[in-house]
């Protein structure tokens, strides 16, 4: 007897996480190697694009999101989207023994919030309408409130973007993060739009010729490139361990809210389904509070250490370089 399609769904969302899991973790690795070389993906440099390790955990990201995919076509979204909960554990056990970074006690007990919010906001929310056609999916997405959400969605990238990001993006993850959470809520509707089109093409219906399915496949290249560039930022600057379960939070509350207001799935829900919901998003801000607030800090320099740059962003040792080194503060005294 052969595997159910729900089994063959949790199976492909279980590998799925683990893919996505590791891959945190061999990109940033291959961040801290390509770092040690040349300039920071956090301070705008590209140099982990010639890094194999990098490209070994986008290969392994890229498997894991199409497992996740494929995922959604054997088994409903209630069933495969709490297992993408299992990333986070995943990548902070990768973290803990492959980039040797400690999560303390109350990372935990905030990660553990995070997953436990998460679960519930999905076990609690509605069944989505799943529609037929790419037209569908367009008429949806042309809705006035959606159209409001999209636009609201844009001008706070932007302004992160813009205006946060050159103040605040090497101290505060919310900053990177917040964009690629925000960019992903929007790739959701463009892949699922091309999902169905794939479908549909595939059972003898071409969706080829609408100029919808180019246009949701022209946002979904946008929104992911742009997801790619910051969380390399993310994870080039901030601990692999928290920017996982933080990412993963946030980009599912994202998602559900605009599910939410795309589908306007809070039509015809019950008052206990609703107030479950957002008890699920207040443990979700819980945790993602305690994970920000007892994050790993990088240890400052000594005090009357002469750090040298190198072409502004490389940053090399005396015992590197033949140059002097200045540790006494009494060289200063008049």
């Amino acid at each position: 007897m052969g595997l159910s399609d729900n089994s063959k769904g949790v199976i492909l969302a279980a590998a799925s996480s683990a893919f996505i899991g590791s891959s945190f973790i061999l990109k940033k690795k291959g961040l801290k190697r390509a770092g040690a070389s040349g300039a920071r993906a956090g301070v705008g440099g590209y140099t982990y694009l010639l890094e194999p390790l990098w490209w070994v955990g986008m290969i392994t990201m890229i498997t894991g999101e199409v497992a996740n995919f494929v995922a959604y076509v054997y088994a409903p979204a209630i069933l495969v989207t709490p297992l993408g909960a299992l990333s986070i554990i995943v990548s902070a056990c990768l973290a803990h023994f492959m980039l040797k970074e400690r999560l303390p006690k109350m990372g935990i007990v905030g990660c553990v919030s995070c997953v436990v919010g998460s679960v519930v906001i999905v076990i609690h929310a509605p069944q989505e309408h799943t529609p037929s056609s790419v037209q569908e999916i367009w008429t949806l997405a042309t809705q006035p409130a959606f159209l409001i959400y999209v636009a609201a969605t844009l001008s706070i990238v932007l302004a992160l973007v813009l205006h946060f990001e050159p103040r605040f993006g090497q101290t505060n993850i919310l900053v990177y993060l917040g964009i690629c959470s925000l960019m992903g809520s929007l790739t959701v509707v463009s892949i699922k739009a091309i999902g169905i089109a794939i479908k549909l093409t595939l059972d003898g219906i071409s969706q080829i010729a609408y100029p919808q399915t180019w246009f949701f496949l022209t946002v979904a290249a946008i929104c992911v490139i742009t997801q790619l560039n910051y969380l390399n930022k993310a994870l080039d600057t901030f601990n692999a361990a928290i920017v996982s379960p933080v990412y993963y939070v946030m980009f599912t509350t994202l998602t559900i809210v605009a599910s939410v207001i795309m589908f306007k799935d809070w039509s015809g829900q019950s008052v206990s389904s609703i107030a479950s919901e957002i008890c699920g998003f207040i443990t979700v801000i819980s945790g993602t509070i305690i994970l920000h607030a007892t994050r790993e800090h990088e240890p400052p320099p000594p005090v009357g250490t002469v750090t040298w740059y190198v072409s502004d962003d490389s940053v090399k040792s005396p015992e590197d370089e033949h140059l002097i080194t200045l540790r006494s503060s009494d060289y200063y005294e008049s």
